[in-house]
């Protein structure tokens, strides 16, 4: 079996893990969106090539439908911010925190319409603000609150989904929107939106490799396998920026204007849950749970799996 040439180091290392013949045969059902555009970074970047082991692709909208994928066990991995991990955890979901990914800050943002008068998040009193339970959007929209010092109730929530609050800013139907990427991209050059302020300073916006627990073990290898090659392709996303832009905008159907605008400053790193991480990822729960925005005290590290660490360590 011949893999490019880029990827014959890490795949070494990978060797120590679990023999890659363990994953002969193996089939791994994975959920992507497109803020982490998985599947596109291996593609392009020639990564998967060679895997001992079937990949079956399953692309969501947001983070809630994939989580009811991996709570049903209709997905082995999954991708989804930190919120929506814990949010899933902690009901009691089979799921593990097998690593992370890191990204630019700027990249979660609460945007508001180009003519809004609002200068911070102060300036939104009794405004309507969209959201979605356990997502990012909600996360950010708090803790912009508490850093300010006002009651979570100081805007009026409002429950849509992301694709349904994209088209509802440019019609004034509501006056702010949180949100991720490519969403900012698209309203920022399309509709003139302009950001009010970014998760940078406000919450770690980690996110999160999630397994269903009970394919950890009879995948390990396969799994080890996939998080080393996607390791190497984002490595590769960063030093091929444009041509990968191009790329993506093509097989996500998007403008390539708003690629590039996204791509170029996204730097996406994935990284085992390391000590700092954890810290993170508890102080996001405690903050959840402070807000009451999640029900119940949860310990985050009651669902850590770090025994991915060796295959994603810098």
């Amino acid at each position: 079996m011949k893999f490019p040439r880029f990827l014959r180091n890490g795949l070494a290392g990978l060797l120590l893990v679990a023999p890659l013949s363990q994953a002969a045969d193996a089939v791994l059902r994975i959920g992507d969106q497109n803020y982490y555009n998985v599947r596109a970074s291996l593609e392009a970047s020639g990564a998967l090539e060679g895997a001992p082991y079937q990949v079956e692709w399953k692309h969501f909208q947001s983070a809630a439908p994939l989580a009811e994928g991996l709570d049903a066990g209709a997905l082995d991995l999954g991708f989804l911010g930190d919120s929506g991990f814990i949010f899933l955890a902690a009901k009691g979901a089979p799921v593990k925190l097998i690593g992370i990914s890191r990204q630019n800050p700027d990249t979660i943002a609460l945007l508001v319409p180009k003519d809004s008068p609002a200068k911070g998040i102060e300036d939104l009193k009794g405004k309507k603000v969209a959201y979605w339970p356990g997502a990012w959007s909600q996360q950010l929209t708090l803790r912009a609150l508490q850093k300010a010092g006002l009651p979570g109730d100081y805007v009026e929530f409002v429950k849509l989904m992301p694709i349904d609050a994209a088209a509802a800013l440019p019609r004034g139907s509501i006056d702010a929107f949180p949100v991720w990427e490519p969403y900012i991209s698209q309203q920022i050059l399309f509709s003139g939106a302009r950001p009010l302020l970014t998760s940078k300073g406000l919450m770690p916006g980690l996110s999160s490799i999630a397994a269903n627990a009970a394919s950890v073990e009879p995948k390990r290898a396969a799994i080890a396998d996939f998080l080393g090659r996607l390791k190497q392709a984002r490595a590769w996303v960063e030093t091929h920026k444009s041509e990968y832009a191009e790329l993506w905008a093509k097989k996500a159907n998007l403008d390539p204007e708003v690629s590039r605008h996204w791509i170029g400053q996204a730097d996406m790193t994935v990284g085992p849950v390391d000590d700092q991480a954890a810290r993170d990822y508890q102080e996001t729960a405690d903050f959840l749970r402070e807000t009451g925005a999640l029900p119940k005290a949860f310990k985050v590290d009651t669902v850590i799996d770090s025994s991915f660490a060796r295959t994603l360590q810098p």
